[in-house]
């Protein structure tokens, strides 16, 4: 009885056995193949994840920033411009976030800097550090 995959070929008058090339010895590679290459598509995905969460925050930042001085720029409201500027954002950017220069309108206009710390999806590593987002705007004068 012959084997799957084999046969006879006819050399020089001679019956030689030929192996036949098919699946048999290919089972399992391709499988192989990708766990060698899973931990680089992790990795990359991963990279893409940090990228985002890096562009999140400093459009986050950038919208608490705008919000408080917003708020400062009120004679009336400006004791509640840190208040403001959490309450624009996502609650784990606020709890990741600074507020400096709400103290109200001492001139023509008022600055605002937020400052939020980037989470990290890779643990032990700081790649990107805080980013900080500035707004200015002019005092209202209604008062």
């Amino acid at each position: 009885m012959r084997r799957p995959g084999s046969g006879t070929r006819r050399l020089a008058g001679a019956r030689v056995p030929v192996r036949v090339r098919g699946r048999g010895r290919d089972h399992g590679s391709a499988a192989v193949e990708y766990l060698g290459f899973l931990p680089l598509l992790l990795l990359v995905a991963l990279a893409g994840v940090q990228l985002g969460l890096a562009a999140y925050a400093a459009q986050q930042a950038g919208t608490a920033a705008r919000a408080a001085a917003r708020t400062a720029a009120q004679r009336e409201r400006a004791d509640g411009a840190e208040q403001a500027g959490r309450a624009a954002v996502s609650a784990w950017v606020a709890q990741r976030s600074t507020i400096g220069g709400t103290g109200g309108c001492p001139g023509d206009a008022v600055t605002v800097t937020v400052t939020v710390t980037i989470p990290s999806v890779f643990p032990g590593v700081d790649a990107f550090g805080p980013v900080h987002r500035s707004a200015t705007m002019p005092c209202d004068e209604s008062n």
